[in-house]
């Protein structure tokens, strides 16, 4: 019987073979023959993880070869996409905003969202060392990793946005108070300082980049893991994301003390994701778009896993439920991310509205499996160009070229226009409807559905209901309630939050419909590892000279943020895993 803890060792069909576990093989087939220790450790993967344990490693002076399947335009690897949030505790930017904040209030907002429940107190429970790791990342978000980073040249937006709002009780899911801290710079200004270690490592022969070098198997030799063994994949000129070849030109083998897997999740394997979608969160779309480059495979679990890893916590998922079709996509069904404010209605794919905590930035996976239960893969945001002006931001580096690129001027602009790559959207997408009259709109939603789930009547009655809502500064509306309390906040006013009006104030038009596609992200679950990054078997001990960091251990521990996120926790996970993992190394191979 195929358990769903085991459906990650499939992996796309890719096994290693029989053989990739022994101590011989082929010479290293481009750069020389295989020595009994080429390096003091292997990184497989140049991700942001990766990078980090490289860095650490080569301060402590270890020789270290960092492989990867992609070519040098990938270092980085998805870290570079990202919009660069931050979770911080009670940070310098919290505290200009006015935002008391603290580690026991953040650790009751984490222990609400993560609802460990999985042999929290047995050794060999797959929420053991996740929680470890969670009570360990809280002191650390609230602690030394604002000056570490600091210290590194980063610095952030000062405005700092209120994700996951949660909208229950106190103890439950969400944050209780803003700790989204956007990068100057996004996802590119994370990697950069660590990049720059690793490069000028590479200049004084600490570190040897081994791209194009598929890992398909782990090398173990009395019942150590003592190197890898794999394909070197032909070489590729394509452009950062660009799906590349697979077309095998040689194979290698490669030796050292210790190992760290710091490959990623799976998000786009689809098959995968669907194999291991949680009964919880209804029937598995069918129809999904991705958040991630071709190469985020979950390759390396199974490859792990066969070296005697364990995984832990497969079913647990990231999945956005705003996402948008790239209209000039990158990788193969390329989707982008609005990150919304709270004022626009969400409605599911036939037209009824969702209810509290199911509003746009409170609960991503209640959302989620609130829009499989209506039976669709889809569900509309009706808004007004007042909002989307200053509510809508675009998940990627890419799509916010103002604060990748550090451009004040064009920053500034927001508050007087829309930002142009929403507007691109509105323009080019094929997920977007602009109409003058609701009749209009519901029409121009129907057209593009192919159906006619939407009633004219039925929305119009909703819209109305909610609007007679704004007409005083109480309300039991939940989410006019929502806006009041986002507006109570400066951050927001200033710069997330549309002032209270109705959707069908014509001087706030026109209106807008935006079909949401369900957008594939994030692996919550993977190889458990305790504090020092260590690979841990079934019976609960390290396996010898193996770790992981980054989201192939589920961020740290197999799981850190249990069943959902708080948000600005996965650069932050892949930052501190990767350096616990890089020190221990570092230390077991003095």
């Amino acid at each position: 019987m195929f358990s769903r803890r085991r459906a990650l060792t499939v992996a796309g069909g890719v096994i290693a073979g029989a053989t990739a576990f022994s101590g011989t093989g082929p010479a290293f087939a481009a750069g020389g023959s295989a020595s009994s220790s080429e390096a003091d450790a292997i990184v497989v993967g140049g991700g942001l993880a990766g990078l980090v344990a490289t860095a650490e490693l080569a301060a402590a002076g270890r020789k270290v070869l960092l492989l990867d399947q992609e070519p040098e335009s990938n270092l980085g690897g998805q870290a570079f996409w990202s919009f660069g949030g931050l979770f911080f505790v009670d940070s310098d930017e919290q505290r200009l905003m006015g935002i008391k904040d603290s580690h026991e209030l953040a650790w009751q907002d984490w222990q609400g969202a993560a609802g460990f429940d999985r042999g929290v107190d047995d050794p060999r429970g797959q929420d053991h060392w996740a929680r470890k790791w969670a009570e360990a990342y809280v002191d650390f978000a609230g602690g030394e990793k604002r000056s570490w980073l600091y210290g590194l040249g980063v610095r952030w937006f000062p405005i700092v946005g209120w994700a996951e709002r949660g909208g229950g009780l106190a103890e439950g899911h969400g944050n209780s108070v803003p700790r989204f801290h956007v990068t100057w710079g996004t996802g590119p200004a994370v990697v950069e300082p660590f990049e720059k270690k690793v490069r000028a490592a590479v200049a004084s022969g600490l570190v040897t980049f081994k791209f194009r070098h598929r890992v398909d198997g782990l090398v173990r030799t009395g019942g150590a893991v003592t190197g890898v063994r794999g394909s070197v994949l032909e070489p590729s000129t394509a452009a950062r994301g660009k799906a590349t070849s697979r077309t095998v030109v040689g194979d290698f083998e490669l030796r050292a003390p210790v190992v760290i897997v710091t490959s990623g999740g799976i998000g786009a394997n689809h098959d995968l994701v669907r194999q291991n979608w949680p009964a919880r969160l209804g029937a598995p779309p069918k129809t999904m778009i991705t958040g991630v480059p071709a190469y985020v495979d979950g390759r390396m679990l199974a490859i792990t896993e066969q070296a005697g890893g364990r995984i832990v916590n497969p079913d647990r998922m990231w999945h956005y439920t705003e996402g948008l079709r790239n209209y000039d996509p990158i990788w193969p069904g390329h989707g982008i991310r609005i990150l919304p404010g709270p004022s626009s209605m969400w409605f599911d794919a036939t037209g009824k509205r969702f209810s509290a905590p199911d509003f746009p930035g409170y609960d991503t996976l209640s959302t989620l499996k609130s829009i499989t239960a209506s039976g669709y893969d889809y569900s509309w945001f009706v808004t007004t160009q007042k909002i989307m002006a200053k509510e809508f931001a675009l998940s990627g580096s890419e799509q916010n070229p103002d604060l990748t690129n550090k451009d004040i001027l064009k920053l500034l602009s927001r508050i007087w226009q829309t930002p142009e790559p929403i507007e691109k959207f509105k323009k080019n997408g094929v997920d977007f409807v602009v109409a003058t009259s609701l009749s209009e709109l519901v029409t121009g939603m129907n057209k593009l559905t192919g159906n006619s789930l939407i009633n004219l009547a039925d929305l119009k009655r909703q819209i109305d209901a909610r609007d007679r809502e704004i007409e005083n500064p109480y309300t039991k509306d939940a989410q006019v309630m929502g806006i009041r309390n986002a507006l109570a906040y400066p951050g927001d006013t200033l710069s997330r939050t549309a002032s209270a009006h109705k959707i069908m104030d014509s001087g706030a038009g026109p209106l807008i419909a935006v079909r949401l596609n369900i957008l594939t992200r994030k692996t919550l679950g993977g190889l458990q590892t305790d504090l020092s990054g260590r690979v841990l078997d079934t019976s609960g001990a390290p396996v010898p000279g193996l770790y992981a960091a980054g989201e192939v251990s589920g961020f740290g521990g197999g799981g850190v943020h249990g069943y959902r996120s708080l948000e600005g926790t996965f650069l932050g996970g892949c930052l501190f895993s990767g350096r616990q993992a890089g020190r221990a190394a570092a230390a077991e191979t003095a």
